[in-house]
């Protein structure tokens, strides 16, 4: 079993979260392969994927939406799970998830989208989304459950294998 696990990540929370899944999977016993998906040109050799995004102003990044764009047709001979990231806080705003995963759900027949916490460093942001961040009072920290990630990642191990996970 071969797992693509890719996402769009702009300061680079999101690329954690996707290395994290990797090794989560690597660790069950699947070859994960982690890639940014600008670099995913097919997806030849692929048994199942994991595509992601982080979220900026209710939308994913393009990086992640060109690549469901340019392979569209791809997606409908693999299992394919979705992720956002981008909510910061306790409890985590927004709320809501992104306005454009319904779409790209039905695109790729998404079998489940999972939404997780961000992470917040100002001093990797440019001014126009720092003054964004002031304004919608964002809090700054990583509010990245780990834990979380691991269990979603579980679960897609025992989706991709028939196998559930072996307690620890």
């Amino acid at each position: 079993m071969h797992v693509l696990v890719t996402a769009a990540s702009k300061h680079g929370a999101t690329a954690e979260i996707a290395a994290a899944i990797g090794a989560a999977l690597g660790a069950r016993g699947i070859l994960a392969t982690v890639a940014d998906p600008s670099d995913v040109t097919d997806l030849e050799g692929y048994d199942a994927m994991v595509l992601g995004s982080a979220v900026y102003a209710g939308h994913w990044l393009e990086p992640a939406t060109g690549l469901v764009d340019r392979l569209h047709d791809a997606f409908a001979s693999r299992p394919v799970w979705l992720f956002s990231s981008g909510p910061v806080g306790d409890p985590p705003t927004p709320d809501q998830g992104p306005v454009d995963v319904a779409g790209i759900a039905q695109i790729t027949r998404a079998r489940s989208h999972r939404v997780f916490a961000g992470k917040l460093d100002r001093s990797k942001l440019g001014f126009g989304e720092k003054a964004i961040v002031m304004a919608l009072r964002a809090p700054e920290g990583d509010f990245r459950d780990w834990h979380a990630i691991n269990d979603w990642a579980a679960e897609i191990a025992e989706a991709v294998t028939g196998h559930a996970p072996s307690a620890s």
